[in-house]
């Protein structure tokens, strides 16, 4: 099955289970056409598929609650109950139990994208080790989040970069257009829930974000509240995609299944947002200048980008020990794997990446 044919047969699949923005979803096509960075971001259901036939040895490693759809972009910050800075992993749409491998090797493969793109100012060869310095130092250590306050001092100046500044930030969510259309109850009640008070009025507005989860149904509501903004989203959830690659050929494909966001984040070694719910089939989230994932863009500090890199690393492990009793059957595993099996690993995936990339531009549609 070439990727046209997996990604008719996913959206088929998409569209049993949630309404599909069909103008989102042809904004994804093209977006995927563009970039293989992109590519790689909006294909998380192409890397279930593949995985496995690719890298079956790890596929077959410890199984941890992972996020799946990891890459560099998938970062970010918010604040947590005490109103202090966190940054870490931002999006687990696709989380799943699943080998603890495939975050590693779906993140270094979207560094080596990231920086054959020229995102991403490093030697290729840093890449995994670094990134797997983080990762084994944090499950030796059993972990610990990253808040941004009198520790991590480079990597809050990241957070707090010119291209999130509150000014640029809320001019972009004023200029969202009012929503013409019905929105769902069940997503108005979930924004509610979320509101500092209750009875606050707000403008309901359709937002068109991220890559994977494009075509999704996403609402914010945008309020004025003690004399300034605030926002609230609703973004439409489904199965992990996960669970539409390993049932392909089985009569189980059309059965329900949990969506497993609320449940990774409580695990996890996290500071968690308590502005972050699953209510229903909607995860709820505030949007602030520091509540959002951080772009590549925003990156660029001299020096800090091996840093960052074993940041990343570390966070992974936060993530996966909230599967805490494989944490000993992981150690275990990487103690026994060969010398740069993570790059290995990487160019191994980044091959099938690259040539779904040339099929969809030719044959891909729109």
């Amino acid at each position: 099955m070439n990727v046209v044919k997996a990604t008719r047969q996913f959206e088929a699949w998409l569209a049993k289970r949630t309404p599909v923005d069909q103008k989102d979803l042809r904004l994804k096509h093209a977006n995927m056409k563009a970039d293989v960075f992109m590519f790689l971001r909006a294909t998380y259901y192409r890397w279930a598929q593949i995985w496995p036939e690719v890298c079956p040895e790890l596929a077959r490693a410890p199984h941890v609650l992972a996020v799946g759809d990891l890459h560099v972009e998938n970062f970010g910050t918010w604040r947590d109950i005490e109103g202090r800075l966190i940054w870490g992993v931002n999006d687990f749409d696709e989380a799943w139990p699943m080998a603890y491998t495939i975050d590693l090797v779906r993140l270094a493969v979207s560094a080596h994208l990231a920086v054959e793109a020229g995102r991403l100012p490093l030697k290729r060869e840093d890449i995994c080790g670094t990134m797997l310095e983080g990762y084994c130092e944090a499950m030796q250590e059993k972990g610990c989040p990253y808040v941004l306050g009198e520790k991590h001092e480079w990597l809050r100046r990241i957070a707090e970069g010119e291209l999130r500044d509150p000014v640029r930030f809320w001019q972009k969510i004023d200029a969202l257009p009012t929503l013409k259309t019905e929105c769902p109850v069940s997503a108005i009640d979930a924004l509610q829930h979320l509101m500092p008070a209750p009875g606050i009025p707000f403008r309901l507005t359709h937002r068109t974000a991220g890559l994977g989860s494009l075509g999704h149904s996403r609402y914010v509501a945008i309020a004025d509240w003690h004399g300034g903004r605030i926002a609230r989203e609703a973004k439409a959830l489904v199965p992990s995609s996960s669970h539409w690659a390993q049932t392909l050929d089985s009569k189980k494909n059309d059965g329900p299944t949990e969506i497993l966001y609320q449940t990774i984040i409580n695990r996890a070694v996290r500071c968690p947002d308590p502005f972050v719910q699953l209510r229903g089939r909607w995860i709820v989230r505030r949007l602030g200048p520091h509540c959002s994932r951080i772009e590549l863009a925003s990156l660029r500090a001299p020096d800090t980008e091996l840093r960052l890199l074993h940041a990343m690393g570390w966070e992974t492990a936060n993530i996966h020990l909230g599967s805490l009793p494989a944490r000993k059957l992981v150690l275990r595993h990487l103690a026994k794997q060969k010398p740069r099996w993570l790059h290995h690993a990487a160019e191994a995936m980044l091959d099938p990446v690259r040539s779904d990339w040339e099929v969809w531009k030719k044959k891909g549609f729109v």
